[in-house]
């Protein structure tokens, strides 16, 4: 039978290994949106295309949603130890591997490298979370996360422009690649003699679902419908929102820094109020179905309003209504993830995790491809936006229609778990 969902650490040790796992995550998303804050640096120098770069972010996601295949299963066979390292430290090196990149062959390899192993990620900490914290706590420490996964996103176009006009946007990949290597490095160092894995890994592995059993499952479709439908807008603006203020607005690379910035510090904020909120509520005894699906319709709700950045001449007002969207993507994210500690056994947290990550990057990949294909076509944005609007909606619309009532499987994980 399973042993406990958590594991037992001094509070001091805890919150040092909260605190790295955000700190990943925060090199995680440097890594990733580099290319597109150095978009116009780099096309220059290569000859890009706005197909070409869509190319290259459809080819990313299209890597993680592969990879995601197996990395659920890799991490939860690895358990929290090992995961952590070996995920940073492989997603590290291969955005290194970009500062070599000369052709549109080699870029696309390393993109689909860096989309590879960026994919151990999101279901390496959503398992570590849910074992450093108890389920009245989870959403909280989601929501913490990803607020500190979007210093990423805020510090990447703050810094790196001015790190790639000293040492060239090849620099920039050695220098944030090299920082994640490290990283690894301290993770092991801190965690050496600690046991972190909720059970042995070797019980763990005899209660691993296998892929039919996860495919069967209703709570994995339920996932992935959901990330299927709100991951798209995300990962839209996380490519080309850089490209948006260029286009819309004629910032320049240095100008983009402080819109895209804000943008994401809204990101921070709502994804921890989205995370604080739900556990508030749940500390004073408001029933689970309510608040976790309540909070995925509120924050379906303050997505609607994207179209209306296409239609002002003032890039201030644009990083508002940006920023705001953003801010109601973190709360429907960190609530989806707190749905997965909710009703999922300990041992298949990564692997629904990962498999719902590879839905959404599906999604994500589409959406990029076509975006680039719109916009060489002149089309602009509208349709991309107009999208975006109501996808978060129908993610809800999943959840609410066919997950059962959350309160009765939380309660049976959480029997399975003690028994």
């Amino acid at each position: 039978m399973p042993g406990p969902l958590r594991v037992t650490l001094a509070p001091w040790r805890q919150w040092l290994l909260f605190a790295l796992i955000v700190t990943a995550g925060v090199l995680n998303y440097v890594d990733r949106q580099i290319i597109a804050v150095l978009k116009p640096l780099i096309e220059t120098d290569l000859h890009w295309t706005d197909r070409d770069y869509g190319t290259l972010a459809s080819l990313f996601q299209f890597s993680s949603a592969l990879a995601f295949v197996a990395t659920g299963w890799i991490v939860d066979r690895l358990g929290i130890r090992w995961a952590n390292p070996v995920a940073v430290a492989a997603w590290s090196l291969a955005a290194m591997a970009h500062a070599g990149a000369r052709s549109m062959a080699q870029f696309m390899a390393v993109r689909l490298a860096l989309g590879a192993t960026e994919a151990m990620g999101t279901p390496t900490a959503v398992k570590t979370i849910a074992a450093l914290f108890p389920p009245n706590r989870r959403s909280a420490g989601y929501g913490l996360s990803n607020a500190a996964n979007n210093c990423g996103a805020i510090v990447t176009p703050l810094v790196i422009p001015a790190v790639a006009l000293a040492w060239g946007w090849r620099g920039a990949f050695l220098l944030t690649g090299a920082l994640g290597v490290v990283w690894a490095a301290c993770w092991l160092l801190v965690t050496r003699g600690v046991r972190l894995d909720p059970m042995p890994v070797a019980s763990a592995r005899a209660v691993l679902p296998g892929r039919y059993r996860l495919l069967r499952d209703r709570r994995s479709w339920v996932v992935a419908g959901a990330k299927l439908f709100s991951d798209q807008t995300w990962w839209l603006l996380l490519f080309w929102m850089p490209d948006f203020f260029h286009r819309r607005f004629g910032l320049s690379i240095i100008e983009l820094g402080i819109p895209l910035a804000t943008v994401y510090l809204c990101a921070a904020i709502g994804s921890v109020i989205g995370g604080a909120l739900p556990a508030r509520l749940l500390d004073r005894g408001y029933d689970l179905d309510r608040v976790r699906k309540g909070a995925l319709l509120v924050s379906a709700l303050l997505v609607l309003p994207i179209p209306l950045a296409l239609f002002t001449s003032d890039y201030r007002v644009a990083t508002a209504i940006l920023g705001l969207v953003l801010a109601a993507h973190q709360g429907f994210s960190t609530n989806i993830f707190a749905l997965i500690a909710d009703v999922v056994p300990p041992a298949r947290v990564g692997s629904v995790t990962a498999f719902g990550a590879l839905v959404g990057n599906l999604g994500g990949m589409t959406v990029l491809y076509v975006a680039g294909i719109l916009l060489s076509a002149g089309t602009g944005y509208l349709p991309l936006f107009l999208f975006a609007a109501i996808s978060y909606l129908l993610g809800f619309a999943v959840v609410q229609l066919t997950m059962p009532p959350l309160g009765p499987l939380h309660a049976a994980i959480v029997a399975e778990a003690d028994a």
